[in-house]
């Protein structure tokens, strides 16, 4: 399937507008999918051609805040698909996920470009769960939420040389909500780039959730951090817009992690965060060749916020991860 040009779509809906009494535009219509390109149960694809997918949804992003807003599509839908390869292809201003690839097997990713505001709202880039031996590489993912983000029942993950930012950066979940979830395994960050994000790598999982899934053997290795907010995040209190208890803890157990050749610039002095489960701490987290530079506009002491963890860290690492502080000067004023 070759793909060439520039596709527009128009840029409704228009969030004045009422779904009772009017009569849907085609965009509308094609709302009541979620889904603009929607691919599924295909073998040996192959998805090229330079082209671009432009869902022009500047005026969507504020749909949210209108009641009459319907479910905002996703631009390219890949379900059941295997032995397939994505590739010199760019999504453009979507109004929600620019691409979902579910219960798909053996695909590839590659020259793959994301782009949409900073304050584009869940403007995710990626979203892979369900599957496995899934590749994204050689990529750039400039957007408004997860640059790339994973769901359950997912392993053999691969994602290297991927450009990513401004965003929220590469996140694992958030995982927990759903009972019949299943374990995230053998996952593979390396050699990727941040530049402005809100995140660099993190794993973020339900308090007071009914699933029990592991999350192991995850590789975030050889990273670039250019002025990220939190390099590192563990959060397995994550509970956005306060839809969750925190009366109880986590049933996710995190294990079997190396954190490896961080290297780069921060913006804000607590580098690491790990709030993992009272009731299955983080095991076997490995932290080492740690090379991160402050350069907030005032002075701060570097340090790491550290709940139900104990990581295993080379002799001569001099960070202060989840014990002490370390002095930081601030950056010195512009010229």
């Amino acid at each position: 399937m070759e793909e060439r040009g520039h596709i527009n779509d128009k840029p409704d809906p228009d969030p004045n507008r009422s779904k009772a009494t009017s009569k849907p535009t085609r965009t509308q219509l094609h709302v009541k999918t979620y889904e603009w390109v929607t691919i599924n149960h295909v073998n040996f694809l192959t998805i090229s051609g330079g082209g671009v997918l432009d869902r022009q949804g500047q005026q969507a992003w504020n749909c949210n805040k209108n009641k009459n807003c319907p479910k905002l599509p996703i631009n390219l839908s890949l379900n059941f698909i295997n032995n397939s390869i994505i590739q010199d292809i760019t999504t453009k201003d979507i109004k929600n996920f620019h691409v979902n690839c579910i219960s798909s097997h053996n695909v590839t990713f590659k020259h793959f470009t994301v782009f949409a505001p900073e304050d584009s709202p869940n403007t995710d880039g990626i979203h892979i769960a369900r599957g496995n031996r899934i590749k994204v590489i050689d990529s750039v993912i400039k957007i408004g939420g997860d640059c790339i983000s994973m769901g359950d029942d997912l392993s053999d993950v691969f994602i290297e040389n991927v450009k990513c930012g401004p965003g929220h950066g590469i996140s694992i979940g958030s995982l927990g909500g759903n009972v019949q979830e299943k374990d995230v395994k053998r996952i593979t960050v390396q050699g990727c780039t941040f530049t402005n994000t809100d995140n660099g790598v993190k794993i973020k999982t339900w308090p007071s959730a009914p699933a029990t899934l592991m999350i192991s053997d995850i590789r975030f290795i050889n990273l670039t951090m250019v002025n990220v907010r939190n390099p590192v995040i563990f959060d397995q209190q994550y509970c956005p817009w306060n839809l969750c208890s925190m009366d109880k803890p986590s049933l996710i157990k995190i294990s079997n992690v190396e954190i490896m050749n961080t290297k780069g610039t921060t913006a804000t002095s607590e580098w690491f965060i790990f709030t993992c489960s009272k009731a299955k701490p983080c095991d076997n987290i490995r932290i080492g060749a740690i090379d991160l530079k402050y350069i907030g506009n005032t002075p701060a002491i570097i340090t790491t916020r550290c709940e139900n963890i104990k990581p295993i860290l080379p002799a001569n690492q001099n960070l202060p991860v989840c014990s002490g502080s370390l002095a930081s000067k601030s950056k010195p004023p512009p010229k």
